[in-house]
């Protein structure tokens, strides 16, 4: 997978360049993303190990129902191996990147103390 991985890299779409130049270098928090990083036999847009999260944006291929069951079996698989999957629309890339930040954000944030009943 190596070398899809690889060309996939070379041509990123314009919300997955836009994205990735306010990932990279650990400007997100401090955390090491990598893109086009294969999980089992999937390819993911962005993850980080950290957090153990994925970032996938979709663009209007996905917007097919056939896509989205599909997309929708992925991100069960993926979850069921342990990861946490956001997906956004290209366009929240552009116009509201700061809903992918809060989201990265609230997997640092540590569980809120459960209240001692006594």
């Amino acid at each position: 997978m190596k070398p899809f991985r690889r060309a996939l890299r070379k041509r990123l779409t314009p919300a997955e360049a836009s994205l990735w130049s306010l990932l990279k270098n650990r400007q997100a928090f401090g955390l090491k993303f990598r893109r086009q990083f294969s999980i089992k036999n999937f390819v993911v847009d962005f993850f980080c190990a950290e957090t153990k999260m994925i970032i996938e944006l979709d663009g209007e291929p996905h917007f097919t129902q056939a896509q989205a069951d599909k997309d929708q079996k992925r991100d069960k698989r993926l979850s069921e191996l342990g990861y946490k999957v956001f997906r956004y629309e290209n366009l929240v890339v552009f116009d509201h990147p700061d809903f992918i930040f809060d989201d990265i954000e609230s997997l640092l944030e540590p569980p809120p103390a459960e209240a001692d009943p006594f």
